[in-house]
């Protein structure tokens, strides 16, 4: 990763700064190399595992590592699609003063309609074309909501009138999956025309519409897509889990840094949750410390 990125991963990861990993730019590529470091360790303690794995989905960026678990993409030329996305992403962060604020709302609330109001707050304030959409379904009644920072601000101020329980901004530099993420298409469509695409050994579930990826095209266009596009998690969830009553639920694995996959899983699913693991990426304390 190091030969790829051009700096220490694995130092920024261990050591910090704190600051520097959470820039974008660096963060997506940590996440990506953790997720794939956590499959050899879970291929070290248990490879019947992998042996018997019949599918991958993986949240935004976690996508590439799911298509390399996959035999889709070589692990060095996706690791540089990676690196291409984030600074692109980053880039376009920079441009315009925007975020991502994490919503739980009760059976009455309506995100579209909060998002139409938040986009017309902007415009009474000058703001041209201002983005307040939904960029990822996470769970019924959880989304989060990404746009011009003016908006974001106005849905925490009337949280109450939309019926949103919970309004918290996410430590992100940009509006991910929305439209203010356009400047970061054309680099990443054109680094991914220069790799080769396979077709998965395994079914991989895109983030675009929650469904198999099919071919190699399908791949490289969805891959650039979803950029722009909200992440359809509780429907790949739905379509994942998706089985005849009576059928028994498959092992879920998640790999890599954190848990929140397996919180989104057990309010999507709470029988597939019991068969779920998470496979972190440190190394286990007792083993150290013998």
């Amino acid at each position: 990763a190091e030969k790829v990125l051009g700096y220490d991963l694995l130092s920024l990861c261990l050591e910090g700064p704190q600051g520097e990993l959470d820039r974008t730019r660096h963060c997506q590529p940590a996440v990506f190399v953790a997720s794939l470091a956590a499959v050899e360790k879970l291929n070290h303690q248990q490879p019947e595992v992998l042996e018997r794995c019949v599918a991958a989905a993986g949240y935004s960026v976690g996508e590439f590592a799911a298509l390399v678990f996959a035999g889709a993409l070589d692990f060095a030329e996706a690791l540089y699609a990676v690196k291409v996305r984030a600074e692109a992403m980053q880039k376009a962060s920079e441009a315009v003063p925007s975020g991502m604020l994490s919503v739980v709302g009760r059976r009455e609330a309506n995100y579209k309609f909060a998002c139409l109001e938040a986009r017309k707050h902007c415009e009474s304030l000058g703001i041209e074309n201002p983005v307040c959409e939904i960029s990822n379904y996470l769970f019924p009644n959880s989304r989060v909501i990404a746009g011009h920072l003016q908006a974001l601000e106005f849905l925490q101020e009337n949280a109450r009138k939309y019926y949103f329980t919970r309004a918290k901004m996410l430590p992100v530099s940009g509006a991910f999956h929305t439209r203010l993420m356009e400047p970061a298409v054309e680099p990443l469509a054109e680094v991914l025309k220069s790799i080769e695409v396979q077709k998965p050994l395994v079914c991989v579930y895109s983030n675009v519409d929650g469904k198999k990826y099919m071919h190699s095209k399908h791949i490289q266009k969805l891959l650039v897509k979803q950029v722009v596009s909200p992440v359809m998690w509780e429907q790949t969830m739905h379509s994942v889990y998706e089985r005849k009553q009576g059928t028994e639920f498959p092992y879920t694995y998640e790999v890599g840094p954190g848990k929140q996959l397996g919180a989104i899983l057990k309010q999507c699913n709470l029988k597939a949750w019991k068969q779920y693991k998470h496979v972190d990426t440190l190394e286990d304390e007792e083993a150290a410390q013998t």
